[in-house]
């Protein structure tokens, strides 16, 4: 039987592209969507067996959408898919509960495996992935269940830098200057107690704050 996949992204000409390269294999895209709104949708009306989820998208970006989609139908398999591989992106798509997390250089054969695998209850996720990302915060010196005194600033950037936003982004999302994102992004390292901003994307997710 042919797996029931879900495209989402807001370029047509990519998912022109992913029905091009799935057009060989025993895997059938039921439906498209170009925003997270629109993948919610879906979700909630039709039988599917994988979403493939773009990550920069309008209006619900696809990971909050996946974060939707993992209250929805938990048990439906979610394959995120980016042009790009920013560790901040891949941390949290593996804290949110993603399948896996491919670039959109990816191979016609890697494709298709992967949403195969995941469709059989399998992974797309590598070993150096889910290392690079959740490894270091398994140390044992690390306590990761203490209160940790943010600031209502230091609260907002953690926000933003957990959506995979850069510095620079950050300063023009909160209109603050650039140097001053990078003192806070410090000072919410060193509270937080991890030696980067992957981490500490992470320990948000983990620790469920609130991020509305």
């Amino acid at each position: 039987m042919a797996i029931k996949l879900l495209v989402v992204d807001d370029h047509p000409v990519v998912r022109v592209g992913v029905r091009q390269m799935l057009s060989p294999a025993d895997i059938h895209i039921v439906a498209e969507a170009e925003n997270g709104a629109e993948a919610l949708a879906y979700v909630k009306k039709i039988q599917l067996d994988v979403v493939l989820l773009d990550v920069r998208m309008p209006e619900i970006d696809g990971l909050r959408c996946l974060a939707e989609i993992r209250k929805l139908k938990p048990q439906l398999p979610v394959l995120m898919f980016s042009a790009y591989g920013l560790p901040t992106y891949i941390a949290r798509a593996v804290a949110l509960g993603a399948a896996g997390y491919l670039t959109k250089d990816v191979k016609r054969d890697e494709l298709t495996t992967a949403i195969t695998e995941v469709a059989n209850g399998g992974t797309a996720w590598s070993r150096d992935d889910l290392r690079r990302v959740s490894g270091p915060l398994g140390d044992s010196d690390s306590d990761l269940e203490i209160e940790v005194p943010l600031t209502k600033r230091e609260l907002e950037v953690l926000k933003q830098l957990s959506f995979g936003l850069t510095n620079k982004e950050i300063a023009e999302a909160l209109g603050i200057s650039y140097e001053t994102v990078k003192e806070h992004v410090q000072h919410v390292l060193r509270k937080l107690g991890v030696s980067d901003r992957t981490q500490a994307a992470v320990w948000a997710v983990q620790h469920e704050m609130e991020m509305d």
